[in-house]
């Protein structure tokens, strides 16, 4: 048996401007490192929280919900507040886009970065299939014989999985709300991606209060934007638009 180093949360501190970074449902703060590592670089202090379930033995998944990972999220804020961060922007990918609208309109943010961020769920069967693939994979990836995974997974799809129905209400919420957004957005979706309708992009841009939005597609990238081909670029613009927020430090 491998033994995995499972992701952990991080806090790069460099300036007095902050930005929390959010993962996405099934995946981890690793998703968000290396934004973390560019704008720590640009003089930005940069938290990602890891939300309860995740980057842990699969099973572990099936337990928690939208609600324990949005405290998660708000532990997160508040740890940056604590440290003595009293401006902070907040990016997020996927269901950390989500999180990241929420947040928007639950407590004051500098401004709101959505990457590849679903308005709509395309179906709870994509999720589930998602989730199943996300459980063989970890287990592949602890160096488990096939049979082994085999009786794994079969026990594995037996247990209940609540958390699908909670995350569709969730996003539909979070949906309802878009238009008491008043920060500025920059709304960044990937032309191939393969695991939420892109159409939501456009729902977040038109639905927001803000004048301050921008709308990017990014052509060559699938749903994990932020660890594809064009992340670089995504680097690139995600501190210009930090740049062009209001910060008065």
């Amino acid at each position: 048996m491998m033994r995995i180093v499972p992701p952990k949360p991080f806090l790069f501190e460099a300036g007095k401007r902050a930005v929390l970074l959010l993962h996405g449902f099934t995946g981890s703060s690793a998703d968000v490192r290396m934004l973390g590592r560019f704008l720590e670089k640009k003089g930005y202090t940069c938290h990602a929280p890891q939300y309860k379930g995740h980057g842990v033995p699969p099973e572990n998944l099936l337990h928690t919900g939208p609600s324990d990972w949005w405290q998660d999220v708000m532990n997160g804020y508040q740890l940056l507040k604590e440290k003595g961060y009293h401006e902070i922007a907040v990016a997020g990918l996927s269901l950390g886009g989500v999180f990241s609208l929420k947040l928007g309109y639950t407590v004051p943010v500098k401004g709101i970065i959505t990457m590849c961020a679903p308005m709509n769920i395309k179906s709870e069967q994509t999720m589930y299939e998602g989730v199943v693939a996300y459980a063989r994979k970890y287990k592949q990836f602890e160096g488990k014989s096939e049979a082994q995974i085999e009786q794994e997974m079969r026990e594995f799809k037996k247990t209940p999985m609540h958390t699908l129905q909670s995350l569709q209400e969730l996003i539909q919420d979070v949906r309802n709300h878009v238009d008491h957004i008043y920060a500025p957005v920059f709304v960044v979706q990937a032309r191939h991606d393969e695991m939420i309708r892109p159409e939501s992009a456009n729902i977040i841009y038109s639905e927001v209060e803000t004048d301050h939005k921008q709308l990017k597609w990014y052509e060559n990238s699938g749903h994990v934007i932020t660890l594809d081909d064009e992340k670089d670029q995504l680097h690139e613009d995600v501190y210009t638009f930090l740049e062009s927020l209001d910060w008065s430090v």
